[in-house]
């Protein structure tokens, strides 16, 4: 058997569904099930407008906030922190021990330690001139 190797920046989505399909398979084989479950929290305004969001997943007994941003005009006034809350909440409800997000922004960096969260590893340069801080924190 040949084996080709191909690297491109247009993979084919049924291309990238059967990584996904296939990694999900050994790693459930491996561990066990993820129940892996979508978490999004929103915040909006009197016009229904999302002015904060906080969106990930749980899987294994952890947290993992993707993205949580807040738009200029609100930032400072603690929507972060609720967001943060309300996730851990949910993933509390959810049987989850643990949370874990990135950032490279220093400002989330202290908003993320301020609300319970400690840096495990970073990443300099990352983007050029800001360190990447990975951080978690036990529910």
């Amino acid at each position: 058997m040949v084996l080709a190797l191909e690297v491109t920046d247009t993979p084919r989505a049924e291309d990238l569904d059967l990584l996904g399909t296939s990694l999900a398979s050994f790693n459930e084989y491996d561990v066990g099930p993820s129940e892996r479950t979508a978490l999004a929290v929103f915040v909006r305004d009197t016009d229904d407008r999302i002015v904060a969001g906080l969106s990930g997943y749980s899987a294994w007994g952890w947290l993992y906030v993707q993205w949580l941003w807040v738009a200029e005009g609100q930032r400072g006034g603690g929507l972060a922190g609720r967001l943060l809350e309300a996730a851990e909440d949910e993933a509390r409800a959810r049987g989850c021990h643990g949370a874990y997000i990135d950032t490279f922004n220093p400002k989330a960096l202290r908003t993320y330690q301020r609300a319970g969260y400690t840096v495990f590893g970073t990443l300099p340069d990352f983007p050029k001139g800001r360190t990447r801080s990975f951080l978690s924190k036990l529910l």
